[in-house]
């Protein structure tokens, strides 16, 4: 096999540099609205599914419940996620609170800024072309170890 067409380097080393120059990316703008931008993210997805069992949100986001909720402490302390009682005494619901629409609609602004810059920075093509090469790596790789127990 020719040297130019055999992988060079660790595959998990450059993909943690590119994922750490693309949060830096974000994170810069996103923080503005005074997020991270792994908040942003819960914000997110909570307003996309609505009131939800923290078992399945985790589930959703594929991180365990704990890191879920190590998490979720700081949204819930600044009165953007509530956590109220579910269908029997056992169960919770956490939920997007009105503040935490509007925080969410804050930082969308900025994380729209960030994604605009990244398109601007590496081009439109390559970003879809990035896209699909992760989402086709995912399927490849499979969830052979189940929840991710960092993000």
């Amino acid at each position: 096999m020719d040297i130019q067409t055999k992988p060079r380097g660790c595959t998990s080393f450059k993909v943690r540099q590119l994922m750490r120059r693309l949060s830096q990316h974000y994170d810069a703008e996103v923080s503005q609205s005074g997020l991270k931008t792994t908040q942003y993210s819960l914000l997110s997805h909570l307003k996309r599914l609505g009131a939800t069992r923290p078992v399945d949100f985790a589930a959703e986001l594929k991180m365990t419940a704990s890191t879920l909720s190590r998490n979720l402490q700081p949204l819930i302390a600044a009165g953007w996620v509530e956590q109220t009682a579910g269908a029997d005494a056992r169960s919770r619901l956490v939920a997007l609170t009105p503040e935490g629409e509007d925080k969410w609609r804050e930082a969308q602004q900025h994380w729209k800024t960030a994604q605009q810059k990244l398109n601007a920075l590496l081009g439109v093509e390559r970003v879809l072309a990035l896209h699909l090469l992760i989402d086709e790596s995912l399927e490849l790789l499979g969830t052979e170890d189940g929840p991710d127990s960092g993000d």
